[in-house]
């Protein structure tokens, strides 16, 4: 009983921490990096700059009619969200595989916020070296790739290995 409180603690602490941190780094981009030039920091490693991305991941469909962007990128991500937690607790997910659903759901339900709130979502980070950069993205961006990442590596693993975080 205790075993799974704790296990249910940290994965709230992922979620409420996660979209916690991403909310505050929006709100100090939108209030600090909004109608100002690009900053550069790292020579030039990490660039910030102020932008309300429309589209999706990378401004895929920015320019998209607004019924469509709305219907795709507002109502299609919240029923991927809820899909996704009913899909985690029907199969009983645990350990890395949890902890890999929760960083992506929480990292696109912030954004998703973002999206029913303002009809965009508030980028501001580019990282690289010379010509070769990524995208602007966000926190919640990152959460969403971790979490990919996690969920990918627990769904390679050989065959009979397990590691439950939460079973220390």
């Amino acid at each position: 009983m205790i075993h799974r409180i704790s296990a249910q603690l940290v994965l709230l602490v992922v979620v409420v921490s996660t979209i916690g941190c991403d909310r505050v780094t929006k709100h100090v981009a939108t209030t600090a990096l909004a109608g100002v030039s690009t900053r550069s920091y790292l020579a030039d490693t990490v660039r910030l700059e102020y932008v309300e991305n429309t589209g999706g991941f990378l401004g895929l469909g920015a320019d998209w009619p607004d019924a469509v962007r709305m219907s795709l990128f507002t109502t299609g991500t919240g029923l991927v969200l809820l899909v996704m937690v009913g899909v985690a607790v029907r199969l009983r997910w645990h350990g890395w595989r949890l902890i890999g659903v929760s960083l992506v759901f929480a990292g696109g339900a912030s954004n998703w916020v973002d999206r029913v709130a303002r009809g965009s979502v508030v980028d501001f980070m580019n990282v690289g070296v010379g010509p070769l950069r990524t995208g602007i993205f966000n926190v919640a961006d990152v959460a969403i790739m971790v979490g990919v990442s996690v969920l990918l590596l627990a769904a390679a693993r050989p065959a009979g290995v397990t590691w439950n975080p939460s079973s220390n």
